[in-house]
């Protein structure tokens, strides 16, 4: 049986943690999920590779794609275009792997809104104090850039109740072994089985008594 890979889009506030569980899905279950690559028009961060991170492109071939309807979303945010290329996730999903999208609400929304059997997981730690203490061990930021990542954390919790799926990430291996089960659990689900459904049925239907 052919399964078909689920959309899913994972958000949560800066400092959450969702990158580093996203890189563990993809290190433990290599089969099973696919991140997808986002393209941008931002110029590419030292040891950033094209095709790898993201797919790094002139805003003159970004706005194209848009013309072309070539993105599943985009946003744009400080001055830069930020987007999911369709194909890319198509050709995943169509091989059977869950294609994983690590964006934030907005961009989420229009995923939902395109593709309404995506499946939207929202990460958080704890608490404000957990996540103001994740930020600042960071040590790469000043204390100004923490408290606006703070106040955006504040309008981003504002949209949460458009999510399928809220999951607290305490203790990093639990939480990752989390995503994966509400993931795979996903695949249970009627909505998403019809087909299987009627095929069976119409098999069933051959030894009913008289047909």
């Amino acid at each position: 049986m052919n399964r078909k890979g689920i959309l899913v889009v994972v958000s949560g506030f800066s400092g959450s943690g969702k990158g580093t569980i996203m890189k563990r899905l993809l290190a433990e279950y290599a089969e099973t999920y696919a991140l997808s690559i986002s393209a941008t028009t931002r110029a590419p961060r030292p040891g950033e590779v094209h095709g790898k991170e993201y797919f790094f492109v002139s805003r003159e071939e970004f706005e194209e794609m848009i013309r072309r309807e070539e993105l599943i979303e985009y946003a744009r945010y400080v001055d830069n275009y930020y987007g999911t290329p369709r194909d890319y996730v198509i050709r995943q999903l169509e091989q059977g792997r869950d294609v994983i999208l690590e964006i934030e609400i907005q961009g989420a929304l229009k995923v939902k809104a395109a593709y309404p059997d995506t499946l939207l997981l929202f990460v958080s730690p704890p608490g404000a104090e957990e996540l103001r203490r994740r930020l600042v061990n960071r040590g790469t930021e000043e204390e100004a850039v923490i408290a606006s990542r703070l106040s955006r954390a504040w309008q981003e919790a504002q949209g949460v109740e458009n999510y399928d799926y809220f999951v607290i990430n305490d203790d990093l291996e639990a939480c990752v072994q989390e995503v994966h089960s509400i993931i795979s659990n996903e695949h249970a689900r009627v909505a998403r089985n019809h087909a299987l459904i009627e095929n069976i049925r119409t098999e069933l239907k051959s030894f009913v008594k008289g047909e």
